[in-house]
């Protein structure tokens, strides 16, 4: 049986419902508890829960959550900014920090800086446009925009994640002198001193780590030696191959052993090393080398051979953040403290060094 569902003739169709406002009229619904009901479905009985979802079944009523949000006194949205979400490690810090804010109540809203000044600035400024409880950034460093970084801390409740800039605000990260300085002592103890490749000085972290191996390297009593980036772009992996060539071609190399300044580098240094005929080994043999990094990239484990690495505890990283802003209730104008939260890193051995 075929059955009729055309309009019959003359019949106006049902206005639709485009406000709360309207929804509440038309349900029979107060505004205040259909207002309670979005910010909380369990907040209202059971009773009056089922009545209103099955309101907007009937009148077929899609509230804009995100006017909604925005519209509260005390906001339950994060705004977070990071150099890339195309890079595995951002990549999981993002899904990591959307998965603690839902747990805490909040949302997320994610912007990328493409590793590009311009495009940083331009997601600040988006964010300081929108009204939320506060933000997470993971900053380009040496090429962000300081001024605009401190409007924004000036304005919300922020976190800095990842890596540094000189402002008094909450920061959460790796401890780069405790984790360089293990991995340093690990491959002092189990072969030739290692020489560092350094890392284009895009960020605190390129510093930090490079005065860590230094530091570190005194400290056993080895010379520090270190092989510049030649560049300073995100292109960590191509600055990696690019320098490693040359060093190799030219038998230049002041050790065997090279610790990379992260997991990036390291892969262009493995590329390289590859290209030259030579071969990445823990045991360090002739026509061998060792290679060491540092984060603990999620594809290291992937590597050809596996690589040895430093690794960054970014699940803490993630659920520091959300929380130190999570505690402030989403209050607008709930400054964060300079609050410094650094977290050390684990040796994970695998067959590079």
């Amino acid at each position: 049986m075929r059955l009729n569902i055309e309009k019959k003739r003359g019949e106006k169709p049902a206005p639709k419902i485009k406000t709360m406002e309207e929804f509440s009229a038309a349900s029979g619904i107060s505004r205040a508890t259909v207002s309670k009901y979005f910010n909380d479905p369990d907040s209202v009985r059971p009773a009056t829960r089922e009545r209103i979802e099955k309101a907007l079944k009937t009148l077929r009523y899609r509230p804009n959550l995100f006017a909604v949000n925005f519209n509260r006194k005390n906001p339950k949205t994060l705004g977070m900014i990071v150099p890339s979400l195309t890079d595995p490690f951002f990549a999981g810090l993002v899904e990591r920090v959307e998965l603690r804010a839902m747990q805490v109540g909040f949302w997320t809203i994610v912007l990328s800086s493409h590793g590009e000044r311009a495009m940083e600035a331009r997601a600040i400024q988006t964010i300081m446009s929108l009204r939320v409880a506060g933000a997470i950034v993971a900053p380009l460093g040496s090429s962000s925009d300081i001024a605009l970084l401190r409007e924004l801390s000036g304005s919300l409740p922020l976190v800095m994640l990842d890596a540094r800039v000189d402002l008094p605000t909450a920061f959460v990260g790796t401890n780069n002198f405790q984790s360089i300085a293990l991995m340093v002592d690990y491959l002092h103890r189990s072969g030739e001193p290692p020489c560092y490749f350094d890392m284009p000085s895009v960020n605190r972290n390129a510093q930090d780590r490079k005065l860590a191996y230094i530091q570190a390297m005194k400290k056993v009593g080895s010379e520090p030696l270190i092989i510049p980036a030649p560049s300073q772009s995100w292109a960590f992996e191509a600055a990696g191959f690019e320098q490693a060539t040359n060093y190799f071609s030219m038998k230049a190399l002041p050790s065997r052993t090279i610790l990379c300044a992260n997991d990036r580098t390291a892969f262009g240094v493995m590329a390289a090393a590859n290209h030259c005929g030579l071969r990445v080994s823990r045991a360090g043999g002739p026509n061998e080398i060792r290679v060491a990094g540092h984060d603990d990239h999620p594809l290291s484990r992937f590597a050809s051979p596996p690589l040895t690495t430093l690794a960054q505890d970014y699940v803490e990283m993630a659920n520091l953040a959300v929380d130190l802003l999570a505690a402030r209730g989403g209050r607008l104008g709930a400054k964060t403290s300079g609050n410094i939260r650094l977290l050390e890193a684990k040796l994970i051995m695998r067959d590079t060094a």
